[in-house]
């Protein structure tokens, strides 16, 4: 079968105009290549180095915003894309939040965890994200938790939240500094 590719952006979330990101493409494979693709047209291509390959963004504008997707090719043949990761390109006109996790970033498997990202405006909602995934891990309403139950070792990873209003258009908070959870 064709090799299973994955796609994430790092940091996760929505950029500031002169920002940075880096998409980072992955894959089980020994070589080939990717290629880069946004809005369905050819960016980049980048060689294998390990398993995967890094495409990256810097002093960003709004014309790097759009769907990026790789696809994995040995010599001339494709052998498998990936899903698409949306790049967002946008002023920062929020607090940056605060991410902390209960009972601690070092928990028991079993465990349950709440993580909290808290931010100085009356009215902002979050996303919590963890990176690696595609899309965020959950949306937090203002004034809540996200609360992860029976927490095992795929939970492990580098989770950020970022906060936004939606007042007839966004406004978004710069990503806060990252929490490592391990999961013993």
């Amino acid at each position: 079968g064709a090799p299973t590719i994955s796609i994430f952006q790092k940091p996760a979330g929505v950029i500031p105009p002169g920002g940075s990101t880096t998409i980072c493409c992955s894959c089980q494979c020994d070589n080939g290549y990717f290629d880069l693709y946004k809005g369905g047209h050819w960016v980049h291509t980048l060689e294998l180095r390990g398993s995967r390959a890094e495409f990256s963004i810097s002093n960003a504008t709004e014309k790097d915003a759009g769907a990026y997707s790789c696809h994995y090719r040995d010599g001339g043949t494709v052998l498998a894309h990936s899903n698409t990761v949306e790049v967002r390109v946008q002023e920062f006109r929020l607090p940056e939040p605060v991410l902390s996790v209960l009972p601690g970033p070092d928990v028991a498997a079993g465990a349950d965890v709440v993580f909290r990202c808290t931010i100085a405006h009356p009215k902002a909602g979050c996303f919590l994200y963890l990176e690696g995934l595609v899309k965020e891990v959950k949306f937090i309403p203002k004034d809540e938790d996200c609360k992860l139950s029976h927490v095992h070792k795929g939970y492990e990873g580098r989770y950020s939240c970022q906060c936004f209003t939606r007042n007839g258009s966004f406004k978004w908070s710069a990503v806060s500094k990252t929490l490592d959870l391990v999961v013993r």
